[in-house]
């Protein structure tokens, strides 16, 4: 396997972990799940709120299935520029969790909704080590 190939893998490998706990166990803490948000539990309560929440969550994991396939097709079938440009597109499609997400998991871990505390400190970390190996094995293979 090339470098590439590996680094593909492995976030194929990372990501399934955490597209299997959003299908089976949503309210984990771990796998990058939805447990750590207090809003999950608090929208028990409210059955309509929840189902909606539970359908996003599951739209979430079937989106990243999607991706994750098409990786694998890439792994198996493309040649070594299109896994290049793959991991390119990886990095850059990554980098959108800075524009919107990242300011409202700050926020929410601000405000005591998320457990543990500065857990969006540790997110957007992993993620930008994410792209960064994405990007050098890119560019160095």
């Amino acid at each position: 396997m090339t470098t590439i190939e590996i680094v593909i893998t492995c976030f194929v490998v990372l990501e399934l972990s955490n597209v299997l706990t959003m299908y089976f166990f949503p309210g984990s803490g771990k796998a990058n799940s939805v447990g750590v948000f207090s809003a999950w539990e608090a929208s028990r309560q409210y059955p309509e709120i929840h189902d909606f929440v539970r359908y996003l969550v599951f739209w979430v994991a079937g989106s990243k299935l999607i991706f994750l396939l098409l990786l694998v097709v890439i792994i198996v079938y493309g040649t070594p520029d299109m896994q290049r440009i793959s991991l390119i597109a990886l990095a850059v499609s990554t980098m959108s969790f800075y524009w919107r997400l990242f300011p409202l998991i700050r926020k929410m871990d601000r405000d005591g909704q998320i457990q543990p505390r500065r857990y969006s400190i540790f997110l957007g970390s992993l993620i930008a080590l994410f792209i960064l190996v994405f990007l050098a094995a890119a560019f160095n293979a």
